[in-house]
């Protein structure tokens, strides 16, 4: 049994270890995470490694930066063959539409499909203290709804945001639009550097339309038994039509 919502995040910073997970959940998972710290680490070869294996890859390194730069560096991420594509939506609708624009026009003229691109709203680690100490006008999830809303109209497929306003970014994006969640933590889990956060079926209840989970699995005594379990809680939440 797999389920395409679920995207396993690979929180590693060596191929062996990313290598070892991969072939031990086998066809139990079809998609993965590869963040930051592996991407820095190994580069190209994690992704050359997993699509050898077939499997779907959300390459999640959050660009942001001038418009020109962040739609560069999309269209030369983009050549790695990545599902999923990310960048910060707090870099404003300029960078978003810019990028989403220069990522299209790329693709056409290479004639390959063109990943899904997605905004970064507010990190799940963010909690209330924090984003006091930021001193934005609006509260977290009004924030979050206005720069999904600005993504969206940036031409952008979804974004990422916590499962707590899933439910208010479908409704306010409508049902085609990518909800991905981080911050997904089967019950009895460790919570570890997440604040805001949900099981698996409360944020399929929510909306999202992947679920972003990485040490429930990979720190589980058994990762393949871990991830059935989620995919099993999973399934008593139907995909959306």
């Amino acid at each position: 049994m797999s389920d395409n919502r679920l995207i396993v995040a690979l929180d590693f910073h060596n191929i062996d270890d990313v290598k070892q997970l991969v072939n031990e959940l086998g066809d139990s998972v079809n998609y993965y995470k590869v963040g930051m710290e592996l991407f820095y680490s190994v580069g190209a070869e994690v992704v050359k490694f997993l699509k050898s294996s077939n499997k779907n890859i959300f390459l999640d390194l959050k660009l942001h930066d001038i418009p020109n730069t962040v739609a560069g560096g999309l269209c030369s991420l983009m050549n790695l063959g990545a599902n999923i594509l990310n960048i910060h939506a707090g870099g404003g609708y300029t960078m978003m539409k810019t990028a989403a624009e220069r990522l299209k026009m790329e693709a056409d003229l290479l004639k390959i499909e063109r990943p899904k691109l997605i905004a970064v709203t507010v990190l799940t680690s963010i909690n209330q203290e924090d984003w006091e100490g930021l001193g934005y006008n609006l509260q977290m999830k009004g924030q979050v709804v206005r720069l999904a809303k600005l993504a969206q109209k940036a031409g952008l497929d979804g974004v990422v945001a916590s499962p707590q306003e899933a439910k208010a970014i479908r409704e306010a994006c409508g049902k085609d639009f990518l909800i991905v969640t981080p911050g997904v933590r089967p019950a009895g889990a460790a919570i570890n550097d997440q604040s805001r956060i949900a099981t698996p079926s409360q944020a399929l209840t929510n909306g999202a339309t992947h679920l972003v989970i990485g040490r429930p699995i990979i720190a589980a005594e058994n990762p393949k038994e871990a991830t059935q379990r989620i995919l099993e809680e999973m399934s008593t939440i139907p995909a959306a039509q």
